[in-house]
């Protein structure tokens, strides 16, 4: 088993979220640092969600096809379908509707939610196409993972 891992600066392993990275900020990713990848590792996703959210998870973030030689996601990828400057990796839809990140934006006086960044060492390079859904990208993630790392951060809106 590999020590496959993905961290942030920008808040600590079970901590809040800042602001910026939500909606009740400037909604954008946040950076992400990538070490360990196995050598077998064909491509690398990122899936954002919370498990918390009333109607069951919610998706926030579906980057795949990412080359198995990053090692850091800078902040703010941009919204688009493919990233050409992450080596034309593709995104998905997420739960708002949207291609790319969109920050967490729990319900108002839900309490704090918790929010799940893992990364997935892959096989091969996903299928998905660009703008996929979650059920489609998910599908191709549990047939092609190597290994996965999370971390997770908390937020709440009052």
């Amino acid at each position: 088993m590999s020590e496959l891992s993905m961290r942030t600066s920008a808040f600590t392993h079970g901590e809040s979220i800042p602001e910026k990275y939500t909606c009740e900020g400037d909604d954008v990713s946040p950076e992400l640092t990538v070490a360990d990848v196995p050598d077998d590792a064909a491509a690398l996703a990122v899936v954002v969600d919370d498990p918390d959210a009333p109607a069951g998870t919610f998706t926030h973030w579906l980057l795949w096809n990412l080359p198995a030689d990053t090692v850091e996601i800078p902040e703010g990828v941009p919204r688009r379908e493919t990233v050409p400057d992450l080596g034309d990796a593709k995104q998905g839809e997420n739960d708002f509707g949207d291609v790319g990140y969109r920050g967490p934006c729990p319900p108002e006086g839900d309490g704090p939610h918790e929010y799940r960044f893992t990364l997935y060492s892959l096989d091969e390079r996903l299928d998905a196409d660009a703008g996929a859904l979650r059920p489609e990208v998910q599908d191709e993630l549990d047939a092609k993972t190597l290994d996965s790392d999370q971390f997770t951060g908390t937020f709440a809106r009052v």
